[in-house]
């Protein structure tokens, strides 16, 4: 069966789709010998050969997915350059490539998922996708009701306004406060208080896209379950585009080709 470029480099787990695209455009992908940069392009796994700097990708018949509890202290990514501590020292891989799906500050701790799917990374991770995220977050002063009212609309960014979030206190000190985002920004949830004039004391992710962090310790991972790999699909699917309304016509406009009676006979005026 044939499928896009992309989209199969994805799926064996290579990186992301996006990261996938710039390999296709930096010319380090051939099909069947011949250097391809076009990432729309039709490739059948089953017959043709791809593969990226010399060496075969293969899409394996199965995926892996990793639910990790994150400590502080510990960088999101696969390889970090000044030697820090990173999520891929605590888990597994094995022979897969496993690689991080969207990002935690290092700062930050808690839920992390980790995969070879680079297709459902993607989507994951997709703007258009709005895939929720719950963050427990620990704060420096009170949080006002108003305060929560703005997060509830919106607030205003040195990069744009966020998006509606949901936000409720879940202590009797007020300083303790549940909140769930659409995007995925740098350091959000830590801009957003820091605009209220608070300060986050402890950010810990305790949700993404119906996954929950649960009684995982620190440091911890655990295989996904079929059934959250089938939420995390549900998810990450394309949000149905609203229907905008007919317009009606003006009244005037309906008058005037209103049927009128001529003569015993019925005509449009």
């Amino acid at each position: 069966m044939q499928e896009r470029l992309h989209k199969f480099l994805a799926r064996s787990g290579l990186a992301s789709r996006r990261k996938c695209e710039g390999l296709i455009r930096e010319g380090r992908v051939t099909v069947n010998g011949s250097v391809v940069t076009a990432a729309v392009m039709m490739v059948d796994p089953a017959s043709d050969i791809v593969e990226v700097d010399g060496v075969r990708v293969v899409a394996p018949a199965d995926h892996v997915y990793i639910a990790l509890h994150k400590p502080a202290g510990v960088v999101t990514t696969v390889v970090d350059t000044h030697g820090r501590p990173t999520v891929m020292d605590l888990v597994p891989s094995g022979d897969r490539r496993l690689f991080p799906v969207g990002r935690l500050d290092m700062d930050s701790e808690g839920l992390l998922l980790l995969t070879d799917d680079g297709e459902l990374a993607f989507s994951l991770t997709h703007p258009s996708r709005q895939v929720p995220k719950t963050y427990r977050v620990e704060l420096a002063r009170r949080v006002r009701p108003e305060h929560l009212r703005r997060i509830k609309r919106g607030i205003e960014l040195e990069d744009g306004v966020t998006a509606p979030a949901e936000a409720r206190v879940v202590d009797r000190t007020g300083r303790v406060v549940e909140i769930t985002i659409l995007e995925g920004r740098k350091r959000q949830v830590r801009r957003m208080f820091a605009s209220l004039g608070n300060e986050v004391v402890r950010l810990t992710r305790i949700a993404f896209g119906g996954v929950r962090l649960g009684d995982l310790a620190s440091g911890a991972w655990r295989d996904l379950t079929f059934d959250e790999v089938a939420q995390l699909r549900a998810a990450s699917a394309p949000k149905p585009t609203p229907k905008s309304r007919p317009k009606s016509r003006p009244k005037a406009d309906r008058k005037a080709h209103a049927p009128v009676c001529a003569k015993g006979r019925w005509r449009k005026a």
